[in-house]
């Protein structure tokens, strides 16, 4: 991934958010057959190694886990907001005319080593913590005791755990850092407008900055 010095996203902490705001990654994976990229929603533990445990499940008919082995290289693409800038939204722009436009967004990549993990006890943990997190706001949260025993039994019986012990995180952060403050503001105004408060937010300098 390129990365201009003024895009580049070294805080740990930012990387974070982004994976766990946006947690539908894209695992990439190479063999035999050439790239191939299944989406994936997952779990980060930062605390697990020196940069962190990636937890997901996959359909067991899904050959991914028969095609790539414990052991294997991958790397899990997290894309946090992002969404195209005019031209117009710059107030230099019309001072000028010397602008372009341009797509602002957040993203991490994530390298690190696979393992398969076919086991019950593991899927079960891995589903219950994903639907745990995103039931959360909910009135009534999902829960897998709502469904019989063996109607989960079934469920589980037909997924594959895997877990990525991450070796390295890479973030970019585009957001307007290479243009003037007022030009900067104007491009977050006009987002924030169309609905893209996130990104809107995360282009505003921090205070005192």
């Amino acid at each position: 991934m390129y990365i201009p010095s003024h895009f580049a996203e070294n805080r740990p902490d930012q990387l974070h958010r982004i994976m766990r705001e946006h947690p539908l990654g894209v695992l990439v994976t190479q063999g035999t057959g050439g790239l191939d990229a299944d989406h994936l929603p997952f779990e980060f533990d930062p605390d697990v190694g020196p940069h962190g445990l990636l937890s997901a499940h996959v359909a067991r008919s899904n050959p991914l886990w028969q095609r790539c082995l414990t052991g294997t290289q991958v790397m899990v693409v997290f894309r946090g907001a992002q969404a195209y800038v005019s031209t117009n939204w710059y107030p230099t722009k019309h001072e000028s005319h010397q602008q372009v436009p341009t797509w602002n967004y957040e993203v991490v990549h994530a390298q690190g080593i696979l393992t398969v993990r076919d086991e019950e006890r593991f899927v079960r943990r891995i589903v219950a913590r994903l639907t745990r997190r995103h039931e959360v706001g909910e009135h009534r949260p999902w829960r897998m005791g709502d469904s019989t025993p063996e109607f989960i039994d079934g469920m589980l019986r037909n997924i594959v755990g895997l877990e990525i012990g991450v070796t390295s995180l890479v973030g970019k952060s585009k957001l307007s850092q290479n243009k003037a403050l007022r030009d900067r503001s104007g491009a977050a105004d006009e987002l924030q407008a169309r609905g893209h408060d996130e990104l809107a937010q995360r282009m505003r300098p921090a205070e005192g900055s």
